[in-house]
């Protein structure tokens, strides 16, 4: 009965901080983790000096990949500027250990337009990466559609602009989908994630190996200080789990410990 208990009560926990998902319901916007998927490297795309590439010629080691649109009035400029901030904290070097690839699910954006973007972010940067490490791409509809439904990315348009998620995806250079990365967001200090997960998330993916997300666990465990960016611990959500734990431990051992047999009646 203990271990029946341990069991629903850590099944409990991890239905409250992940993602709820009807297997039988089609995503229409948000992010579907496809860990395992490839993605259709032979794709073509043009990149921002107006050079048409196929994804197999840029997957050449792990790539960090992201879905936006560069005329984006939302989160696509603040989830680029948390980026370029990870690129600047993290130890590990973009061109060597892994490369970025930002790719627009806007059809009509230009190259002209992905260069803008991309001199725009490239000058947040405190150290300097060789340009060619982060591509910013554009490409048709169909290129689009076919490397976000099957990076389990879905986004809708609405006039000009479109209805997305935020999320950089780890793939490695065989087009593997091997983790997701979701950044938290706060109004005070935007996008946050850590650099241990990001360092991670290349590590392992230069293995190709696949990993679910920890993010929601993260966020449970963890809350994030606005000011001094850093994640500690949150004790007080920490301490109710083991405090409901142990309370249910007690009221098992209430319900079933063995009665004691009056011996004195039984002897009459």
């Amino acid at each position: 009965m203990i271990k029946t208990f341990f069991t629903y009560l850590i099944a409990l926990l991890f239905t409250q901080i992940t993602f709820a998902s009807n297997p039988g319901q089609k995503l229409e916007v948000g992010v579907e983790e496809q860990l395992g998927a490839y993605l259709p490297l032979d794709t073509k795309f043009v990149d921002e000096y107006g050079k048409e590439f196929s994804l197999r010629e840029l997957f050449t080691k792990p790539t960090v990949l992201a879905f936006v649109y560069y005329e984006c009035p939302g989160i696509c400029s603040p989830l680029m500027m948390e980026l370029a901030d990870i690129i600047n904290k993290s130890d590990l070097v973009p061109g060597v250990d892994y490369n970025v690839i930002t790719i627009s699910m806007d059809e009509l954006e230009t190259p002209q337009q992905a260069l803008k973007r991309k001199e725009v972010f490239l000058k947040t940067l405190d150290k300097n990466i060789p340009p060619e490490s982060w591509k910013f791409l554009t490409g048709d509809s169909a290129s689009i559609r076919a490397v976000s439904d099957k990076a389990g990315f879905f986004f809708k348009r609405e006039g000009k602009d479109f209805r997305h998620a935020g999320t950089f995806i780890f793939v490695d250079k065989n087009g593997k989908v091997c983790r997701y990365l979701f950044p938290s967001f706060s109004e005070r200090s935007g996008f946050g994630i850590l650099p241990f997960d990001f360092k991670m998330a290349i590590l392992e993916t230069s293995e190709s190996k696949t990993a679910p997300t920890i993010a929601k666990v993260l966020q449970f465990c963890f809350s994030y200080k606005p000011e001094s960016r850093t994640y500690v611990l949150n004790l007080t959500r920490i301490f109710g789990v083991l405090i409901l734990f142990f309370v249910g431990i007690f009221l098992l051992y209430i319900k079933f410990k063995p009665k004691k047999v009056n011996v004195n009646s039984n002897s009459r």
